[in-house]
């Protein structure tokens, strides 16, 4: 995974098109995601997620990816394609984490640390995502030290139940979504921009393995062509691209999703040895708004998130919010 890595990371930032006569119109995106649930005043279940990313169009890649990328399945002909690189990690606790045994009926301590490979296509109307993550979940995925850390610099309260974290175990999961919208141009309401992506998709994987459909509304003085912000797998995924069409713009939206789950790891357990594990629920819901801000050339976004009880005798439903910076060159 290193070799594979550094060989993406090497793709992205080389610039294919130097020495052309005619550099490309479509940007460079960098981006980084930060979601926790103290934005919710918790610190439980998924507590934090951290995401660095960068996107590139397919103008700005060598010859070889930009054939192949029109071979892909779903996508569209005539569609901007992007490829695109993702490194993060996500952590998961208990609801109690001063206890060195947490109840049987808690969910277990888990950590995920993954890079994803993301190609899509879009037509503006139309946007097709792939995506392939490859991850470790256990004490290779260095959750433990990330959460003692923060919580050291900030809280000072210890998370004592680390040693019962599931076991290291290799991740892989494949995930496609489709989205469609209307032009914003198209819609109007007191003279700002409206519009409404539905989307469906689905996750398989020893990970996550899920079918989801939902939507997103949107509403401002200028909506940007995105399909709104990114969010943390396995919620809806929305774009690191945005084309805004003033020097400043923002835009409200709200969304919601349904997922039927039929394995989520970080409830299920450990996929082939014995690891702490609870009963999830099938089907989970979620419902998120906020505000998207954009000047020049960067774009600022800040959702919140309301999910329903993932596994049996949770205590209420989990919030969390998600803090989303973009940079396009």
């Amino acid at each position: 995974m290193p070799c594979i890595l550094a060989g993406l990371i090497l793709l992205t930032s080389v610039p294919a098109w130097a020495g052309d006569a005619n550099p490309p119109t479509q940007g460079v995106y960098y981006g980084i995601s930060l979601e926790n649930d103290l934005f919710g005043n918790q610190d439980r279940h998924y507590t934090s997620g951290l995401r660095i990313s960068t996107l590139r169009a397919e103008e700005r890649l060598p010859a070889f990816f930009r054939r192949n990328l029109k071979r892909i399945p779903f996508f569209l002909e005539h569609g901007k394609k992007r490829l695109g690189l993702q490194l993060g990690q996500s952590i998961f606790t208990p609801d109690e984490i001063t206890q060195e045994n947490p109840p049987e009926d808690e969910r277990p301590y888990a950590g995920w640390l993954y890079t994803t490979i993301e190609v899509s296509s879009d037509t503006g109307t139309r946007l097709d995502q792939i995506q392939i993550t490859l991850g470790v979940v256990g004490p290779l995925s260095l959750a433990e030290q990330s959460q003692k850390s923060v919580h050291d610099l900030f809280n000072g309260v210890e998370p004592k139940g680390w040693d019962t974290q599931l076991k290291n175990e290799p991740g892989l999961i494949l995930s496609y979504q489709r989205k469609w919208k209307a032009k914003p141009e198209l819609l109007k309401l007191a003279g700002l921009g409206v519009d409404f992506s539905p989307h469906l998709g689905g996750s398989l994987g020893n990970i996550h393995t899920n079918l989801a459909a939902g939507g997103v509304f949107r509403i401002g003085a200028d909506l940007p062509q995105d399909y709104g912000p990114p969010l943390i797998s396995p919620s809806m995924a929305g774009t690191d691209f945005f084309v805004p069409t003033q020097s400043f713009g923002w835009y409200l939206f709200a969304g919601v999703e349904g997922r039927a789950v039929v394995r989520n790891i970080f409830l299920d357990g450990n996929t082939f040895r014995s690891s702490h594990s609870v009963d999830k629920n099938w089907l989970v819901g979620e419902l998120m708004g906020g505000v998207v801000i954009t000047v020049k050339h960067y774009r600022l976004a800040y959702t919140h998130v309301l999910r329903t009880k993932e596994f049996s005798g949770q205590d209420g439903n989990d919030s969390y919010g998600a803090v989303t910076v973009t940079a396009r060159f």
